[in-house]
């Protein structure tokens, strides 16, 4: 699997941290040539870079607010000049918002629609076509638990992720002879950067535990293998998919 991944060239965004950090990892680590994405004020993204860099490989990066259309296309256009073209998108940057539905702002949907859902269409439009034309790629959505199981304090991340999902079975049944390849990975409850504050709190912690039948929460290595062999060329015939990376949890 990793060698029919040797020299392909991806873009992960969200990659600064957390479960887009530890995939772009394993693609670089593969001897995959990889462009990290984050947003514009994170203070990781040059560590990442630096991590990336000790597998000798290929490594850009490129910062882009993924709220703004505008630059949702400046990191599509410099994504394939830096790299010639993109064999594998991973689709990994997201944000959520807890908050009761009920009170959730205009505003607040407005800016997770944006970066959840339409700068993953508006990054398909212009990297799915070369794929296309070529005969080969691989798109990696990251989704989430919650399509399957929803948390109703974060109802529009739920519900842009469910689309987003919606959204891979479409293209995969529209290209599913075309050589590209759209699957979905979605991760439980994955001790993250993102979550480390809720998570110090031991009964809340206890709580999510108890609801896992592998009985522990999920590390971002553990969301590694099955990105690396949706993003492989023995992937081929995998398309399509959600695969749950959940200590069987939705099961």
């Amino acid at each position: 699997m990793q060698q029919s991944l040797v020299s392909h060239r991806a873009l992960v965004t969200g990659a600064a941290r957390g479960i887009g950090r530890a995939i772009a990892a394993g693609l670089a680590e593969s001897g995959v040539n990889v462009i990290l994405h984050d947003r514009p004020e994170s203070p990781l993204l040059a560590a990442a870079e630096a991590e990336m860099r000790t597998f000798g490989g290929e490594v850009h990066t490129i910062a882009a607010d993924l709220e703004d259309p505008a630059q949702c296309d400046r990191l599509a256009t410099e994504a394939m000049a830096l790299a010639g073209r993109i064999d594998i998108l991973v689709l990994n940057a997201s944000m959520e918002v807890r908050g009761d539905w009920r009170a959730t702002p205009p505003v607040s949907m407005d800016q997770q629609f944006a970066v959840n859902l339409r700068s993953s269409l508006l990054l398909l439009q212009r990297l799915v076509p070369p794929m296309l034309e070529r005969g080969f790629g691989r798109v990696l959505s990251i989704g989430s638990i919650q399509e399957e199981v929803p948390n109703p304090d974060f109802m529009v991340y739920a519900a842009c992720k469910a689309a987003q999902a919606n959204v891979m079975r479409s293209l995969a049944r529209e290209h599913g002879a075309a050589g590209v390849t759209f699957n979905t990975l979605a991760p439980g409850a994955i001790e993250t950067e993102r979550n480390a504050a809720a998570l110090a709190d031991s009964a809340h912690r206890s709580r999510i535990a108890a609801k896992i039948p592998a009985g522990r929460l999920g590390d971002v290595a553990d969301c590694v293998p099955a990105a690396l062999l949706l993003c492989s060329e023995a992937a081929g015939y995998i398309n399509g998919a959600t695969v749950r990376v959940d200590g069987g949890w939705s099961a």
